[in-house]
């Protein structure tokens, strides 16, 4: 046993003790309105299959009782060429901050996520007129193949997820030759491919549903609860490096 329990660096009144009163009781306060989902493609061909992918999302989400918005990469700038002003720009954090959930799907090219991808994380800052867009929402990861199957793309996702301060579900998703898993109208065959996406999206709903009305409690963090406002200004606003 230690012999000594005592913080000497903690400042006691900013430390709490987690406790489940702090959380909201579902049967009570849960939110009524249906999970907002947020959903990311990286391509922009013509029949894109990380596209054909998010719409089938799209509609298997609509199904589980969510009101999905899909963004349209087609015109956004790449980072650094325009400003915040930019209507694309603007687009995608005004959908970053609407949504309570997130499905992310990339193609993978040189095995690594598109860079059509990566521009859009790349548009939306941690913090945002003092709102974070992302901070404590969950997200779901998956890729699109066009040979055999790899996870280059979700792992790599799942690290853009935790830099964005998002809480990722442990379920994902990689369609393997994703030519073959689509039919002449672009919709997807019954597959186990199309089965695991299944089992993705009700995974991210069940916990959309657990997390949202909780996020504020969930990524409330003792080092910002003792920064003064001056210091927070500092660190945010800090010259990059």
């Amino acid at each position: 046993m230690l012999e000594n329990i005592t913080l000497p660096n903690i400042a006691a009144a900013s430390l709490q003790r987690p406790n489940t009163e702090n959380f909201a009781t579902l049967a009570t306060s849960a939110s009524q309105h249906k999970p907002r989902i947020l959903l990311l493609y990286g391509s922009l061909r013509e029949r894109s299959f990380s596209r054909l992918v998010v719409e089938e999302s799209a509609r298997i989400l609509l199904h589980l009782g969510a009101e999905v918005k899909v963004f349209n990469p087609q015109g956004l700038p790449q980072t650094d060429t325009e400003d915040e002003h930019h209507p694309k720009v603007k687009e995608l954090r005004d959908l970053m901050i609407w949504s309570e959930g997130q499905v992310w799907c990339s193609p993978e090219r040189h095995g690594s996520m598109t860079s059509i991808f990566k521009s859009q994380i790349d548009w939306v800052p941690l913090s945002l007129g003092g709102v974070r867009p992302t901070q404590g929402k969950t997200l779901a990861v998956m890729q699109v193949c066009g040979g055999s199957q790899s996870f280059n793309v979700v792992n790599q996702l799942r690290i853009l997820g935790r830099w964005m301060r998002m809480m990722t579900i442990p379920n994902q998703s990689s369609v393997a030759k994703a030519f073959m898993e689509f039919d002449d109208n672009d919709r997807m065959k019954p597959s186990a491919y199309y089965n695991r996406i299944v089992d993705v999206l009700e995974e991210l709903m069940k916990f959309t549903l657990l997390l949202r009305d909780n996020q504020n409690y969930l990524v409330d963090r003792y080092s910002e609860r003792v920064e003064s406002a001056e210091q927070v200004s500092q660190r945010v606003n800090q010259r990059a490096i």
